[in-house]
């Protein structure tokens, strides 16, 4: 079961993806041009030129998860100016994306941070 923890790590690729490339097509991206580890736990998020569709690749363990969406209206928002790759995100970004909510104008209260 795939599951948006706190405790992983979420990789946003800047550049649009081809949503034909399944598990290792997605794979291949992530350690060529990403020059990440595919195998990591991290998960991967994708999008296509003109974001209505998204793709999550995750290493589970023994093998690869994938989620897919497409939107039948509107697009996915993100981040105006990206500099690198690939850019991270916190799991409230992802749900975010996920729900069609900007990033942009939003902002987050100052919270206590151990460490």
């Amino acid at each position: 079961m795939f599951g948006f923890s706190t405790k992983l790590r979420y990789f946003l690729c800047v550049q649009p993806t081809d949503m034909r490339n399944g598990f290792d097509g997605l794979a291949g991206i992530v350690r060529n041009f990403l020059i990440k580890d595919p195998i990591s736990g991290d998960v991967f998020v994708f999008l296509n030129k003109t974001r209505t569709h998204i793709k999550l690749l995750y290493w589970d363990g023994d093998g690869f998860a994938l989620y897919y969406k497409r939107l039948e209206k509107g697009r996915y928002k993100t981040h105006s100016a990206v500099n690198g790759l690939s850019q991270e995100l916190k799991r409230e970004e992802l749900m975010m994306l996920l729900e069609g909510l900007s990033f942009d104008k939003m902002r987050k209260s100052k919270r206590f941070k151990m460490g």
